[in-house]
């Protein structure tokens, strides 16, 4: 007997006007975060087929985020300061990728938890913007300041090897190297270009 699996609906059958240009560009900014098979790299829900129950779960074990209160304090520190507080005081430099990445993801997992509206979301993820745009002149300065950030969040968790992390620094290299091939006609990058976001908005 078939049973109706609401999971197996694709997230742009029920989102289905293409994001524009600088909208492609904003969801982008997670997508180092966003490696897993199901992750969507190209819409502002997080994932290809629609799951906003795997959202909530994955904000309460990874964040103990479980109210709308708890994640805009939650995107209010990470836009404020985060981790790239702690990389300063260490390093002498303040990695805001690692921060805006997270930012841009919990946004996303925010939205399809239903914590944040479409347009609440949007507002969310402009925010971030500015600061992004000062700090980076391109996909790959953003990309070796994520990498950093990373770095600096592993060093503080003080667990005994690499394979205990969510992924292994291999696999994050390996990704973000993707996502920076110009032959990866996939990667949202490459979609939209970091000058793209200067650029008077347009439809894709």
């Amino acid at each position: 007997m078939a049973i109706w699996n609401r999971r197996g609906r694709k997230a742009t059958r029920k989102y289905p006007v293409p994001l524009t240009m600088h909208q492609l560009w904003m969801v982008s900014l997670s997508a180092p975060v966003n490696r897993d098979r199901d992750a969507s790299r190209t819409t502002l829900y997080p994932f290809t087929r629609v799951d906003d129950d795997k959202a909530r779960r994955w904000l309460a074990d990874q964040w103990e985020i479980t109210s709308r209160e708890a994640l805009v304090g939650r995107l209010d520190g990470l836009a404020r300061s985060g981790y790239r507080s702690g990389a300063r005081r260490r390093l002498g430099v303040e990695p805001l990728a690692w921060d805006a990445g997270l930012y841009v993801d919990i946004t996303r997992r925010g939205f399809a938890a239903g914590m944040l509206s479409e347009s609440e979301a949007w507002t969310a993820l402009k925010n971030i913007v500015p600061a992004v745009v000062r700090s980076y002149a391109s996909w790959s300065e953003y990309a070796d300041h994520y990498l950093l950030g990373r770095m600096v969040w592993r060093d503080n968790l003080q667990i005994r090897g690499d394979e205990d992390l969510p992924a292994p620094q291999a696999v994050s290299d390996a990704h973000l190297k993707s996502l920076l091939d110009p032959a990866n006609r996939a990667s949202p990058w490459n979609m939209a270009p970091w000058e793209a976001i200067g650029r008077p908005d347009h439809g894709r």
